[in-house]
């Protein structure tokens, strides 16, 4: 049953090669509730693992009776097959996008959760690194070790999780990587040598990277594109308040009860995130559920036309491998925007795991407090995220507008209007923070510093995120990809010489530099705003409207 596919020699190349598929007039095939792939369904659908030939749309419409005509050429035979595409019924009530909200509430709520728990992981045991590096006689960057190989984790993770997702399901990824995480935690936390620590840290970095890559996806299962608003703000505080809110946990448990009690809490979270969502959170992925429905209609006709696009346009596997990891390299070194936007990313992520450094910097070494009460210090920067949040959905609503206004083709570049209001506040942030931040001074200003820099993170996440989708469409899942590689590897090793930064040039100069940098990075998205779609003229990989009409205009 396997079709022809097309090669990887253009990669503008349409998904939907309108000559391979011919509706069959007259029937209720054509009584259809149309939905055409948007950027972000392109992203959440095997658009790398089938062909271009694909027709995307069989997993985003719903038809009268849950099936799409299909003629192609059938390699077993060599004749033009017909086939029936399986897709949605309308209404249909094993759609997720058809569940209830209560239920969807749910599901987001879980997904979340994970989120959180798994940035918290990642944050909570930097308040006792010195009792790591005290109890097995090594040097404070040996135990920093523990924080980078697991930040590692979430740049080489996704490289492997995403592709097997396509062809799993988002489920058993979920269930099977979490499982493997919690377990890993044990060993961590009674190991009695650093090198056990930091193995079991790098699997769990590795395994972990997992729900964060796939949650995103899960979402734009569950909710349409008019309901996403407030689900993906939710979803969005998740992994940075997950960082602020773990070192105020991990404070007070080190001061208390020691650093293994640092990753007992960490077994603790994961555990109740693995329950909740492999035994409340069921399958969202349309591809799979369709597939699952096509093979239960063939077993029970005893026919062989019921298929779905995974069975007749799937990539070779030399393809799919080129995709998925040579792919979001091409596009990291070879376009000035996948590169630039993953840079700025990249130096705002590692500014945050340099916070971890840095807070116990200015207020244990420099004013004397104990861990707990430096960890109280990151309450005004998960408060900036929580607002940054809540104001998310009047962002979206923006944009909405934007749409109308352009008469629902807006450029890409309208999605860097947030981004150009919000990167002021990341250098603002550290300045208060650098030159407040002398030990003779109160410690409200280094704290209030964390609010503006926690209040932009979620409008530049999002908006560069919206802009390399929008700019890459069919190729905006290897851009992700790529911009997750660079921001892990940078994050993770931020926090190695934070320490000596701060040693060699002061608490003062320190910051400020950092606070230099993302104010020479503000110059970014006001460049691509003015030149981004001269770049992308130029571009083999951008996505052009004008190309993608033409084709249909010729099909």
């Amino acid at each position: 049953m396997s079709e022809t596919s097309s090669n990887l020699t253009d990669p503008k190349e349409s998904q939907s090669d309108l000559l391979q598929h011919k509706p069959h007039a007259g029937t209720n095939h054509d009584q259809a509730s149309k939905s055409v792939p948007t950027g972000e369904d392109l992203i959440n659908l095997p658009s790398r693992t089938l062909s271009n030939n694909a027709r995307l749309e069989e997993y985003t419409q719903e038809t009268v009776d849950g099936q799409i005509l299909r003629e192609t050429t059938s390699r077993a035979t060599g004749r033009v097959e017909r086939y029936e595409l399986v897709t949605w019924k309308i209404d249909d009530p094993e759609n997720p996008k058809n569940w209830s909200k209560a239920y969807k509430w749910w599901c987001t709520m879980m997904v979340a959760l994970t989120c959180f728990v798994v940035a918290f992981n990642s944050a909570v045991i930097t308040p006792d690194i010195q009792g790591v590096a005290e109890e097995f006689h090594v040097s404070e960057e040996v135990a920093l070790l523990s924080i980078t190989l697991f930040v590692i984790g979430f740049g080489v993770g996704p490289m492997v999780f995403a592709p097997l997702s396509e062809i799993l399901g988002r489920r058993p990824i979920y269930a099977v990587t979490l499982f493997i995480a919690v377990l890993f935690i044990i060993p961590g936390a009674v190991s009695d040598n650093i090198s056990t620590l930091l193995v079991t840290r790098a699997i769990d970095g590795i395994a972990f990277s997992a729900p964060m890559t796939l949650v995103g996806g899960t979402l734009a299962d569950l909710w349409k594109n008019e309901e996403r608003g407030v689900p993906m703000a939710a979803f969005s505080a998740a992994p940075f308040i997950g960082p602020a809110i773990g070192p105020l946990v991990g404070g007070f448990l080190s001061d208390n009860l020691g650093w293994r009690w640092l990753y007992w809490i960490q077994l603790i979270l994961s555990g109740v995130a693995w329950v909740g969502l492999t035994f409340t959170v069921p399958e969202t992925y349309a591809p799979k559920l369709l597939a699952v429905r096509a093979a239960k209609m063939r077993k029970e006709t005893g026919d062989d036309k019921f298929v779905t696009e995974q069975d007749l346009d799937l990539r070779p596997f030399t393809q799919r491998l080129w995709l998925f990891l040579v792919r979001p390299f091409q596009l990291l070194f070879l376009e000035p925007i996948v590169f630039f936007i993953s840079v700025y990313m990249s130096v705002l992520y590692g500014l945050l795991y340099m916070f971890f450094v840095a807070f116990p910097i200015v207020y244990q070494q420099g004013k004397g407090w104990s861990a707990s009460s430096t960890g109280l210090m990151f309450i005004p920067l998960a408060i900036g995220v929580v607002a940054s949040a809540v104001c998310s959905p009047l962002v979206n609503k923006h944009y909405l507008t934007l749409v109308r206004k352009h008469n629902g083709h807006p450029p890409p570049e309208t999605r860097l209007i947030p981004m150009m209001l919000s990167c002021w506040f990341i250098p603002i942030g550290l300045f208060i923070f650098a030159w407040t931040s002398y030990p003779q001074l109160s410690w409200w200003g280094p704290a209030m510093g964390g609010f503006p820099v926690g209040f932009g993170f979620i409008f530049l996440y999002n908006a560069a995120n919206n802009y390399l989708v929008d700019s890459y469409q069919h190729q905006a899942a290897s851009a992700l990809a790529a911009k997750t590689c660079l921001r892990s590897f940078w994050g993770a090793s931020t926090v190695l010489f934070t320490g000596q930064m701060y040693g060699r040039l002061g608490d003062q100069w320190a910051s400020s530099l950092l606070a230099f940098i993302a104010l020479a990075c503000c110059a970014i998205p006001f460049v691509f705003y003015f030149f981004g779609e001269r770049i992308r003229k130029y571009s083999k990989f951008a996505y052009s409207e004008d190309e993608e009409a033409g084709k249909g205009e010729k099909a």
